[in-house]
């Protein structure tokens, strides 16, 4: 399927590749992405290289997946990127009674390859249309030593969350430099647990917690955004995203809260841009992710401990906390050729101290990333972005982690990330 473009003699554009891109990203056997603890830092090779910033800073067509009403201003063009993404995830365990003692490594799976795709299309002066295929975020581990072998588990063990995005965007002008965009978002998601059969002792379904393959399932919310102009240099702007609506992981109804629910948390920020010179433009962002509105992700442990089982409503979860995440980022056309980015992002560790032994096996704890990213031009229409980011090695120090009833003792939990990515764009 293709559309010619009018205006432009002989240009086909290839909404083939975005189909393609979706199926390749679908069919991938595993996924881990986190930064701002389990969703991404950005969105699009040119904001991941600027620190994620862009809400108020569009600079490609993935912009429209964080801000819809960035589709007023991008223009009509084709992103389609890949990520190569490598995370370093372990746990320590020490004190326990009960012989869980040791360093282990989540690395079993690494590394990971990630894309994502977007497209713009102006429909008038005042009104453009998009589509966007991306990953909202993920985690997996692989832990081939088994932390929990002393409990009776067997074999490694670990997880595979896997969130994957679709979000047709129609944004209008109202007026000169403000835009409003709204955007359905559709998710498919998977997740896959091994090697905990030992918590199918605490739960309402012990045949639904641990070891039964990968399950699948879908969901439906809403995302809204502004984008405005102050002058001819400034811009700001802010999107919500509400909670993701999701099916339960029936195959895991045992071990999520309500039976195997599993939503994506809401989200909202708001941002802000500045041009000092025609070459340079700096941004910064703000978000706010409602972690503990989902309860698979939110509830503590402590519910076990006042009777409630793993699966059931209000029972136990992952035991993260909402976060704060900021972030800068600066962007510098030193010819007309290369464009060059920086950027800095920094978040909330979303893991209490108190919650580090089920996050042994989800442990989204890095809290600042590095970036640098560049675009060069190959021709008019056609140009390459790429980009590096570096999250640095974060560890959450157990306290009062193991509860005595498990042996006591601590779990302490780490994650790093290096991801290195390329994108081809082209102005349609």
């Amino acid at each position: 399927m293709s559309f010619h473009v009018p205006g432009r003699a002989g240009r086909i554009l290839p909404l083939t590749a975005i189909v393609f891109t979706l199926g390749a990203t679908a069919a991938l056997p595993e996924t881990a992405r986190a930064t701002d603890g389990y969703f991404l830092n950005g969105a699009g090779a040119k904001a991941k290289g600027a620190g994620g910033v862009e809400i108020a800073m569009p600079q490609d067509a993935l912009a429209i997946s964080v801000n819809p009403a960035a589709a007023t201003v991008v223009g009509h063009r084709l992103d389609i990127g890949m990520e190569l993404f490598v995370p370093d995830r372990g746990a320590r365990i020490s004190g326990n009674g009960a012989g869980l003692d040791g360093t282990y490594s989540g690395n079993g799976a690494n590394p990971f390859v990630l894309p994502e795709a977007g497209y713009v299309r102006p429909l008038s002066d005042s009104v453009a249309v998009g589509i966007t295929i991306n990953g909202n975020g993920g985690m997996n581990t692989h832990y081939k030593a088994n932390p929990f072998a002393n409990f009776g588990a067997s074999g490694p063990a670990g997880v595979n969350l896997r969130q994957i995005m679709i979000s047709p965007v129609v944004a209008v002008k109202l007026a000169e430099g403000h835009s409003l965009g709204v955007s359905p978002v559709l998710v498919l998601q998977s997740f896959k647990l091994h090697g905990a059969q030992p918590f199918a002792g605490f739960s309402q379904d012990p045949a639904q917690v641990s070891n039964n393959g990968t399950d699948w399932t879908t969901g439906v919310g809403v995302r809204i955004g502004y984008l405005g102009s102050i002058g001819k240099n400034v811009r700001v702007g802010a999107f919500y995203q509400s909670k993701v609506w999701s099916g339960r992981f029936k195959n895991y109804g045992g071990l999520f809260a309500q039976n195997g629910s599993f939503d994506i948390p809401a989200s909202w920020g708001v941002g802000a841009s500045v041009s000092p010179t025609a070459d340079l433009t700096l941004g910064a962002d703000y978000k706010r992710i409602e972690y503990s509105g989902v309860q698979a992700v939110g509830n503590t442990l402590a519910a076990l401990f006042e009777g409630v089982p793993f699966g059931a409503d209000n029972g136990p979860g992952f035991g993260w906390r909402d976060v704060d995440v900021w972030k800068v980022g600066a962007v510098y056309k030193a010819t007309s050729a290369l464009t060059l980015r920086a950027g800095y992002g920094r978040s909330d560790n979303p893991v209490p101290r108190s919650q580090t032994l089920l996050n042994i096996l989800a442990p989204g704890v890095v809290r600042g990333h590095y970036t640098l990213g560049a675009t060069v031009n190959l021709s008019q229409d056609a140009e390459v972005t790429g980009y590096v980011m570096r999250a640095p090695r974060q560890t959450v120090r157990g306290s009062g982690s193991i509860p005595a009833s498990f042996g006591g003792g601590e779990a302490d939990v780490h994650l790093a990330e290096t991801a290195v990515g390329l994108s081809f764009g082209l102005s349609l």
